[in-house]
């Protein structure tokens, strides 16, 4: 289908909307807002004034923020076509308490939870001693993916619980906590387009890495790395997540008067009684938005237009190579990042065949003279696409060694375990 040349905004500043519109511009014209200086340097506009204010034939919002503040929702009301749920879809982000109540809901197999907010510490306390020894404490609401503990230990769990109702850890987002059993095996996210009409289209899965330190240690972040595709997952588990996850909560989101049309994120855990959701989110995965959109073929900007006029018809295809995402974060990240901090290499890592540089938090430093600073946490994303996954790892690392600034870290094994069973 041919629509002629789209005008798609992005909204956001992030490595997930630097992708965005690194993809987007290669059929359309692209306007992002804010954008970040990565996306400015490929030449698409950048614009600081508000997304109400901007032209397009497409909005395309990236966060989480606003999606649960309701801006697809004010967006539509000036007769506008956007890719992104309005805030009552955007709850299953939102709320990770109603997220539960819908899947219990659909019949997804999930983990066994319950909800507790504040004066209800004593029966936080006795639900966690009915679980079997693995515990796992949520903030409700919107915590930028660092809101979750895992833990062995129960005292450990309790003082979570304590901070968060208390409100010490993460302010009102944490003032109410869902509380899950633990589950184990090997975690995937799957991202399902959705045009609000039952047309659904599942992107190629992708693994994350959240912990902060190799082995998986360490606190949750946003995502410190990514790959696709993942080794052992196959059709049949992208039908089953299609027909038994994805299917079902559009239903119910249906029958509860919910026009849900944009990604709906699908965070799974594959354990010993099959796969079971974890958690759904509202948007592109970031990271895994930065490994999934460079190995679609296809006009992507024709597919989120269709999927936002509620007509999803075209399909894509999905190339054959394999994708790394290395993230480099700052010093203090995740608990109190370093901004501020002089980048070099930026250039001399992209000019490597078959790297692609996302920037996640850099800003201008006009007394540089057009060098770049760290702002925030994540600050680049490492993307290298080769024949295999050891082949993309390899070069995403070389990379990232070419990049440089006071307290970078990353994790040295991202796609490390994957790599050695996935062949071209």
């Amino acid at each position: 289908m041919s629509l002629g040349l789209l005008t798609v905004c992005v909204v956001g500043s992030g490595g997930r909307e630097h992708a965005l519109a690194h993809t987007l511009a290669e059929t359309a014209a692209v306007v992002a807002c804010p954008g970040n200086p990565g996306i400015a340097a490929e030449g698409i506009e950048c614009t600081a004034g508000a997304p109400e204010e901007v032209v397009a034939d497409l909005f395309v919002i990236g966060p989480e923020v606003p999606l649960v503040d309701g801006l697809a929702d004010r967006l539509r009301a000036r007769g506008r076509l956007v890719f992104g749920p309005g805030a009552d879809g955007a709850r299953l982000e939102g709320s990770k308490e109603w997220m539960k109540e819908v899947v219990r809901e659909a019949g997804v197999p999930t983990a066994r939870s319950a909800a507790f907010g504040e004066g209800e510490e004593g029966a936080a306390l006795g639900f966690l001693r009915t679980l079997p020894g693995l515990y796992v404490v949520k903030t409700d609401g919107l915590a930028a993916g660092k809101g979750v503990l895992v833990t062995e230990s129960i005292d450990e769990a309790h003082d979570d619980v304590r901070a968060k109702l208390s409100g010490a850890a993460f302010g009102p987002a944490g003032r109410r906590v869902v509380i899950e059993e633990g589950l184990s095996g090997p975690e995937l996210s799957v991202l399902a387009v959705c045009d609000g009409n039952g047309g659904v289209a599942i992107l190629p899965p992708a693994q994350d890495h959240k912990r902060l330190g190799d082995g998986d240690r360490g606190p949750n972040t946003g995502g410190m790395g990514a790959l696709s595709p993942v080794p052992g997952v196959g059709r049949d588990l992208e039908t089953l997540v299609a027909e038994k996850m994805v299917a079902p909560t559009l239903d119910v989101l249906a029958r509860r008067g919910i026009d849900y049309r944009g990604v709906l994120y699908a965070g799974l855990m594959g354990t010993p009684e099959g796969p079971k959701l974890l958690e759904y989110n509202v948007r592109f995965g970031d990271p895994e938005c930065q490994v999934v959109l460079p190995r679609l073929q296809g006009d992507v900007a024709g597919l989120l237009h269709e999927a936002a006029s509620g007509h999803l018809r075209t399909g894509f295809r999905t190339e054959d190579d394999a994708c790394v995402c290395l993230v480099l974060a700052s010093e203090g990240y995740p608990e109190a990042p370093v901004s501020g901090r002089p980048i070099t290499g930026i250039d001399e890592a992209a000019a490597t065949d078959g790297v692609t540089i996302f920037h996640a938090g850099t800003a201008a430093a006009p007394e540089r003279r057009g060098g770049l600073v760290t702002r925030g946490g994540r600050v680049l994303d490492v993307v290298a696409r080769a024949a295999s996954l050891g082949a993309a790892r390899d070069l995403a690392y070389r990379a990232a060694a070419l990049i440089a600034f006071e307290g970078k870290h990353h994790r040295s094994d991202i796609a490390a375990e994957a790599a050695r069973w996935h062949k071209p």
